[in-house]
C-alpha cells in the first residue's frame, strides 16, 4: 500500500482501500484454487452468528438494523441491504445469502447500483 493512513480523516486513503480489497480478492481466489476455506465465508458467518440475536438460525430486518447501528450507518439502510440480500424473498436472511452478498462485495468489480446496499452513499 502506498502512503497508508490519511491524517485528515484518520483512516486509509481510498486508493489504499481499493488496493487492499484487490489484494484480498486475489488471495481469496488463490485459497479457493488450493481448496482452502474461504475467509469471506468465515467473516460473513461470524457476522451472521452475531446478528442472529434470537438464535432462530435466520436474520430479520430488525436484527440487521443492529449491524447498521454498529457501523454508524443509518438503520434505514437495513431495508435496502435486506432487499438485495434476501434472494429467495423469504423475509429472513439465511446464512448462504449473507455469504453470497459478502462475496459479491469483496470479489466483484465495483458497481454503483449496489451503493445503497454496501452503504457507500451514507
Amino acid at each position: 500500500l502506498s502512503s497508508g493512513i490519511n491524517a485528515e480523516y484518520g483512516g486509509l486513503h481510498r486508493d489504499d482501500w481499493v488496493e487492499a480489497n484487490r489484494v484480498f480478492a486475489e488471495a481469496e481466489r488463490e485459497r479457493e484454487r488450493r481448496g482452502e476455506p474461504s475467509l469471506i465465508a468465515l467473516l460473513s458467518n461470524a457476522y451472521y452468528d452475531v446478528l442472529d440475536d434470537d438464535g432462530d438460525g435466520t436474520v430479520d430486518v430488525d436484527e440487521l438494523k443492529t449491524m447498521m447501528k454498529a457501523f454508524d450507518v443509518p438503520q434505514e439502510a437495513a431495508y435496502t441491504f435486506f432487499e438485495k440480500a434476501d434472494t429467495d424473498k423469504s423475509g429472513k436472511l439465511e446464512r448462504p445469502e449473507l455469504v453470497h452478498l459478502f462475496r459479491k462485495f469483496w470479489m466483484e468489480p465495483y458497481d454503483p447500483q449496489w451503493d445503497g446496499v454496501y452503504a457507500y452513499k451514507y
